[in-house]
């Protein structure tokens, strides 16, 4: 089964990618300059939202260099003694790395599942107390050949996969994919020029003026953005429990549809959800991104802006294309926009029952 996710949404004035310099993120498409989020940007704001946190507690993940003070506290809390734990949260730091590390931090992030990091307490408990001695001499290679990461993975890794150096941590092929979101008009960036005053400046000719100086890039777009799940091999990362998949993708459904990315947000709040969302579920596993549709920047034009008239050529791309290759998909629409609805899309008026509509979806897919 394959799960795609396709949204139209207009951002305020914002900032809410940066590059290097601090200028909004852009790119070249169809050969103009378009606002852009990354891939990345967007996959955290998912994995860190409160919706999806609260909605998949207790599955969750962390992606961090402190794993060995991590496995610290789980083995204090289980009243280890203080140098068994000492020399196992050293022995640790040596995860992706042939030298020991003096803070207690791995030389690399690893992406840890919450179930994962008890196995774990519980396999080097074991080799310590096999041979203290031997254990404290081994080296990275032996160390990794003999502790191995446990089932069951963590939603997100599931979701988002993990790569890592260390054989202990085996790499987790994704089974979502996130394109970088862009903008489907033609974008210009612009600079917000700002002073700020202090507040216990004297009327002395000398004290006048700006306590500071500056300024903001920024841009205002409609994004188009697309989602790929590929339920299939969300459903093996996740040990082949069904219903933690179909929980998994109504939650990521969800928080991409609520979640911002953080990025300037506290000079510009730009909190605007999306005004189409378009969920296409198939047997197929034959994804396609709509971006096309929006290589022709779009312009307001007869009295439509240009939200409407991206959401009308997304609804008109998506029904050209899937009847000229043949693919079939069983569709959902939700806009807010009153008078609006997406071709061949059945209509929904709330995001829980878009998430439920797709949940019946996969539920019957795997009964049939």
């Amino acid at each position: 089964m394959l799960v795609q996710i396709h949204m139209i949404q207009n951002h305020a004035p914002s900032n809410l990618n940066r590059d290097d310099t601090g200028s909004p993120k852009g790119a070249v498409f169809g050969g103009v300059d378009r606002a852009r989020i990354s891939s990345q940007c967007l996959k955290r704001s998912i994995r860190q939202s409160e919706v999806f946190r609260q909605s998949m507690a207790g599955h969750l993940g962390v992606r961090t260099r402190r794993l060995p003070l991590e496995l610290e506290a789980v083995l204090r809390e289980r009243g280890v003694a203080e140098d068994v734990v000492t020399a196992i949260m050293h022995k640790a730091t040596i995860f992706g790395s042939d030298k020991e590390s003096e803070d207690g931090t791995t030389r690399q992030l690893i992406f840890l599942g919450e179930d994962e990091l008890a196995g774990l307490a519980d396999q080097l408990l074991a080799l310590y107390e096999k041979d203290p001695k031997a254990f404290t001499k081994m080296k990275r290679d032996d160390l990794e050949k003999d502790v191995r990461s446990v089932l069951p993975r963590s939603v997100d890794i599931a979701l988002f996969g993990r790569m890592t150096t260390s054989a202990t941590f085996e790499d987790v092929q994704a089974s979502a994919q996130v394109a970088h979101a862009i903008s489907t008009t033609r974008v210009e960036h612009q600079f917000d020029y700002f002073t700020a005053v202090d507040d216990l400046k004297t009327d002395a000719e000398e004290d006048r003026g700006a306590g500071m100086i500056g300024d903001v890039e920024f841009n205002s777009a409609t994004y188009y953005k697309y989602f790929a799940i590929d339920v299939t091999a969300l459903t093996e990362n996740l040990g082949g429990d069904a219903d933690t998949t179909r929980r998994a993708v109504a939650a990521f459904l969800r928080a991409a549809a609520l979640a911002t990315p953080t990025g300037k947000q506290n000079t510009f709040a730009a909190h605007n959800p999306p005004d189409a969302i378009l969920v296409e579920v198939s047997e197929s596993h034959v994804p396609v991104n709509y971006a096309n549709a929006f290589v022709e920047p779009v312009r307001a034009t007869g009295g439509k802006d240009v939200v409407a008239t991206s959401i009308e050529r997304l609804s008109d791309y998506a029904t050209d294309l899937n009847r000229a290759y043949g693919l079939a998909r069983r569709s959902f629409a939700l806009t807010p926009r009153r008078g609006m609805a997406i071709e061949g899309a059945d209509s929904v008026e709330t995001l829980d029952a878009l998430a439920d509509a797709v949940t019946a979806e996969l539920t019957a897919a795997r009964q049939g």
